[in-house]
């Protein structure tokens, strides 16, 4: 099917919704108009008014009054899922029999005369730099955002309806399908024909490759009913800054049934490619921690190809419909870096188990948080840190503090049986590990070295030596953090001692950048 755009069928419409007076506001007023390739949205005092295109392109069609409303309708029910106090209503646009335009709610509920000409959904207004690609933009995101928007989407893949209809291996096929089509419609203008091509032939590859797990996780019901479009300008910080989803895909539920780390995958892959890679890690290892889905991960980095590839082909379409000569060009650019990174998160790498230990306040999860975006696959390595998972072991949040009960030996021993079958399943398929605990146990370390082995990967481990002054120090400063230990706890571990350790040791007292340094080229030989 060709693109059709049909914005000058539109054009009257859209210069009424631009004047202040149609909104019931001053005509010194402005409204702001913000253009995406399937809607233009009014920001109009309080609230904001999103117009569906008149258009039909390859994946989405909105080329009917009937499709607009009945998309209008969709994105209002849809959306009350995890917004609901930002969707208000559906409203139409009439126009009068003098001819005039007018929005719905203005023209009185018993006034019915005039012809509706389209369909409006309308939406309470939030701040512009509320929206999470503009915060990006300006500074990194907080360990609070990170873990409340991981916690947020995982609540929601939960509470999702399972879908078994759709997802599965020959959908993914359909879309590895369908981005090739739409990138070869910009070759060689755009993307180089070999490039894409191969792009295109590596997704139905790997489809190839994951088929059983991606049919399994349908039967299993990890297809659910998700937001289909979960990028950083989908998110926005409510007036408690807390992320809030919208903007679900509403014109095609087949697009949004698909498994949940597909959905997750959007917004993973986002953040990648802004090189906002350490939050990209920290969200995929909270999702991973709340959840426990580590069954998908092989299929991982399909997801983010394909996603990329979307993006790819989206930017492509709205270069060419775009009549500003620099607008043009960075959507074109960027069309091409989406293009080069779904081909990235499809080359293969070797997975490792490296394993962090070292007593309270060594500094063993900074380290390992800092390590784990540079390690295997994109977005890096599953994080496996003890004290979150014993928390969650235990039905608490994370950061929430457990009494002593939470501490005895055989809690602590189940703890590390968990971290052991997380990273088996995690190394097996393909993804790299770290293990992040005080690891004070030799049997313990000879497990994880054990563990590698039976994986067939390689196996690094790290001990963080540190002065217990400066382990106090630290474990003073800390604030909402997963670890109960106090000083004193710290002190039994270092009376205690870990025994002989043949692990690589490290100074804890070097810079954080040292340690990274230092650490890479251990792994590099």
């Amino acid at each position: 099917m060709e693109p059709r755009l049909s914005a000058v069928k539109q054009q009257e419409i859209i210069d009424f919704l631009k004047r202040p007076e149609s909104h019931g506001l001053d005509a010194r007023e402005t409204v702001q108009c913000v253009e995406t390739h399937g809607a233009l949205i009014f920001l109009a005092g309080v609230h904001a008014y999103k117009l569906k295109r008149d258009v039909r392109l390859p994946y989405l069609d909105f080329s009917s009054l009937e499709k607009r409303r009945l998309a209008c309708e969709n994105e209002l029910r849809l959306n009350q899922r995890t917004a609901p106090g930002l969707y208000l209503g559906t409203l139409p646009v009439v126009r009068r029999p003098d001819g005039a335009l007018a929005i719905g709610e203005a023209i009185g509920e018993v006034d019915g005369a005039g012809e509706i000409v389209d369909w409006l959904v309308k939406m309470r207004r939030f701040p512009d730099d509320a929206l999470l690609s503009r915060v990006v933009a300006k500074r990194s995101l907080s360990p609070q955002i990170v873990h409340q928007l991981a916690d947020t989407i995982a609540a929601f893949h939960q509470s999702a309806a399972q879908s078994s209809a759709w997802g599965g291996a020959d959908e993914l096929a359909r879309i590895a399908e369908g981005d090739g089509e739409n990138m070869a419609r910009f070759t060689p203008d755009l993307f180089d024909p070999e490039r894409a091509q191969g792009v295109a032939k590596a997704m139905l590859g790997a489809v190839a490759a994951q088929r059983q797990v991606l049919e399994e996780r349908r039967a299993n019901g990890f297809v659910r009913h998700g937001h289909g479009d979960l990028h950083l300008a989908n998110i926005y910080l409510d007036a408690d800054g807390r992320p809030r989803l919208f903007d679900a895909i509403e014109f095609d539920d087949r697009l949004a049934q698909n498994d949940v780390l597909y959905d997750l995958a959007f917004l993973l892959m986002d953040l990648w490619h802004r090189d906002l890679r350490g939050e990209a890690n920290r969200i995929f290892n909270r999702y991973l921690l709340r959840t426990g889905d580590l069954g998908g991960l092989g299929a991982l980095p399909l997801f983010l190809s394909l996603r990329a590839g979307i993006r790819a082909h989206v930017s492509a379409t709205m270069a060419a419909g775009s009549t500003d000569g620099e607008k043009n060009a960075a959507l074109r650019a960027e069309a091409v870096s989406y293009l080069d990174l779904a081909a990235e998160v499809l080359r293969p790498r070797q997975p490792v188990l490296l394993a962090v230990g070292g007593f309270s306040g060594s500094g063993k999860s900074h380290l390992a948080a800092a390590l784990a975006p540079l390690l295997g696959p994109i977005p890096g390595a599953v994080h496996l840190r003890s004290d979150e998972l014993r928390k969650v072991m235990l039905g608490q949040d994370p950061e929430a503090p457990l009494g002593p009960a939470g501490y005895r030996a055989e809690v602590s021993a189940r703890v590390y049986g968990e971290i052991h079958r997380r990273a088996e399943q995690a190394l097996t398929s393909g993804q790299a590990v770290i293990a992040d605990a005080v690891h004070n146990r030799a049997d313990g370390r000879d497990a994880l070295a054990a563990l590698a082995a039976r994986c067939d990967v390689p196996f690094r481990g790290i001990w963080l030596d540190a002065d217990p002054a400066l382990m106090a120090q630290r474990i003073g400063g800390r604030r909402g953090d997963a670890s109960d230990a106090d000083a004193a706890v710290m002190r039994r571990q270092v009376k205690s001692g870990a025994g002989p350790i043949n692990w690589q040791r490290i100074d804890a007292a070097l810079p954080l950048e040292v340690k990274l340094q230092w650490v890479q080229e251990l792994l590099n030989n």
